[in-house]
């Protein structure tokens, strides 16, 4: 018997961009396996492919080159060996619990006692024992999690699929949840052989991982993996645990970081731009950079462990990271060794007055990111010193997807704005040179 129960072969998706455009690239070429008898995770920034992959793997969609196989056989169609819980509770409100779960068994054909059985047991397993005949709106978050749960092992899968299954969920929801799950794996009662977890919350993988394969973006790629070898429940508490999560992190904010390379070695230097634009925009606002720069300075250590900056802020790991992101790529920070540290200009950004800041923020978009220049210079050339957005639409849709490509414009708008470089005009959509101030006033600033 085989030990591996799902595999990727040099797995690629390519979706086509708008207005024949070309292809944008999500996945390419990845190559894993998922082993009989553990928790993997894909841990991943958002882009980078994770949930691409996993409904390939679950044969919702197909790969544009590659072979996935499951159980042996390559899939040609959805893939009968594993279920999934999804972030969303995706339940049906004119059914009850009990029917809810049965969906999954009554669409295979199981006949109706059989149903019946199957449902309550896993209702029983996780923790719906005399909720049967109640309807979703009668449920909080968690109990409606539950209920995908029990949906997904009523099927007795081979594999679970897990896509961000706590992220809707309340802080202590979710932890509730995650301790059940894994208190049900260690315990030997599980329904599944194996477990795969898409997540990109970095201490809930160590947390429920046996192994953690980490992705990089454009397009998602296997960056490398990280064995968590711990033993069974993983001890949060523990120097090793505490060594794996600060490991993760550095990687997940350094690109050019080695994932594989041993835990107590980790080294990292700040990542580098990737891309004609001097690497894609982070999605975040300038207010919660600031904000993030701000606390960083009040604080008396040059430099903090980012596990406690994350566990400091009310905010996922997710916008963490990129916050992080957008702050090393500004030269506002340093990430090293699972630790961050403000550079000078960060500094000085953080503590000075606004009109200052807006100077320092100005000089680095110019300095650090090439497409600022790009659009400072063709406004400057234009007669009118205005260019139509779509203009600057294009450059970012022979990259990525037309919805990120929105985001990439709506990024820079804001960023630009702040730094006074050119202004927007939204119903007319049209960016126009700032004015320069006159002398005396800049003099004044």
């Amino acid at each position: 018997m085989s030990n591996e129960l799902i595999t990727c072969n040099a797995v690629t998706k390519r979706f086509p961009l708008p207005e024949g455009k070309g292809e944008f690239t999500a996945v390419g070429g990845v190559t894993l396996s998922i082993r009989r008898g553990e928790v993997l995770a894909l841990l991943g920034r958002s882009g980078s492919g994770k949930s691409t992959l996993l409904r390939m793997m679950a044969g919702l969609i197909s790969p544009s080159e590659g072979t996935i196989s499951s159980n042996g056989t390559v899939l040609r169609g959805p893939n009968q060996d594993v279920s999934m819980v999804f972030q969303s509770f995706a339940l049906l409100p004119w059914l009850t619990v009990l029917d809810n779960v049965e969906l999954g068994l009554e669409a295979r054909g199981v006949n109706r006692a059989s149903r019946a059985r199957r449902a309550l047991r896993v209702l029983d397993l996780v923790g719906l024992d005399g909720f049967e005949s109640a309807y979703p709106k009668e449920l909080s978050g968690g109990m409606k999690q539950r209920v995908g749960y029990a949906r997904a092992l009523a099927v007795e899968p081979k594999v679970l699929f897990m896509d961000e299954p706590f992220s809707a969920l309340d802080v202590l929801t979710a932890e509730n949840l995650r301790g059940e799950i894994d208190d049900l794996w260690n315990a030997g009662n599980f329904p599944s052989q194996s477990i795969l977890l898409v997540t990109h919350n970095i201490e809930e993988a160590v947390i429920l991982a046996d192994r953690v394969i980490v992705l990089g973006s454009n397009p998602g790629h296997i960056r490398g993996e990280v064995q968590i070898d711990l033993p069974r429940p993983h001890d949060r508490n523990s120097q090793h645990f505490r060594d794996l999560v600060d490991h993760l992190y550095e990687v997940m904010t350094n690109p050019e970081a080695d994932v594989a390379r041993a835990v107590a070695a980790a080294a990292a230097t700040v990542a580098k731009p990737s891309s004609p634009f001097g690497g894609a925009l982070p999605h975040v606002r300038i207010g919660s950079v600031s904000g993030l720069l701000e606390l960083l300075s009040e604080d008396e250590k040059q430099t903090q462990d980012l596990s406690e900056v994350a566990e400091g802020l009310a905010i996922t790991v997710d916008d963490l990271l990129a916050l992080l992101e957008a702050a090393a790529m500004l030269d506002f920070a340093k990430i090293s060794e699972g630790e961050v540290s403000l550079t000078e200009r960060g500094r000085d950004f953080a503590t000075t007055t606004i009109l200052r800041s807006k100077e320092v923020f100005r000089e680095q978009l110019l300095s650090r990111l090439p497409i600022f220049t790009t659009i400072v210079r063709t406004l400057s050339a234009s007669r009118s010193k205005t260019m139509p957005a779509d203009f600057f639409l294009d450059l970012w849709e022979e990259h990525f997807p037309e919805e990120e490509a929105q985001r990439q414009l709506a990024t820079a708008v804001e960023w630009g704005r702040y730094a006074e470089l050119f202004e927007y005009d939204t119903l007319e959509r049209v960016l126009r040179l700032h004015e320069e101030a006159p002398e005396e006033e800049s003099a004044t600033a």
